[in-house]
């Protein structure tokens, strides 16, 4: 079962879920699966399209947007689109659950209204650390 650690009330992280892992997604209300793995990245992931098909036989939306190192432009504006058309929680995984954290405080940090102080703090509740994030934060519009 997937290591799901609940960052907001609308927003968990999570390292690499598996195929048996959508049921439970599902029936923890989550409405939305943001895959931000590249595919191929391991031998061991499922592909994104298989990723897909699982989410959609659950009835939950699903996004790939993949993230190698720092997210790109592209990867934060896809980011932030996601978080704005989801009609409820999310849950978003990479390998280890920090990439998708580090997406999610700087897509944050677009949308406004947050500031970078209660990001970092959002990211401790999982585990995650993303205070190394907050120029980049402030600077795409955090407080």
């Amino acid at each position: 079962m997937a290591d799901i650690r609940p960052i907001t009330s609308n927003f968990s992280a999570a390292p690499q879920i598996t195929e048996a892992d959508f049921a439970t997604i599902k029936a923890k209300g989550y409405t939305m699966v943001i895959n931000n793995r590249p595919d191929g990245e391991s031998s061991d992931q499922m592909s994104s399209a298989r990723a897909a098909e699982l989410a959609r036989a659950h009835g939950l939306e699903y996004r790939h947007i993949p993230v190698s190192g720092m997210p790109t432009q592209t990867a934060l504006n896809d980011m932030v689109a996601a978080l704005n058309e989801a009609k409820g929680p999310v849950l978003a995984h990479c390998r280890s659950g920090a990439r998708s954290t580090n997406l999610w405080a700087l897509a944050e940090s677009a949308r406004g209204g947050k500031t970078a102080a209660e990001l970092v703090s959002s990211a401790a509740n999982g585990g995650y650390d993303v205070s190394g994030l907050v120029p980049q934060m402030r600077q795409l519009g955090a407080k």
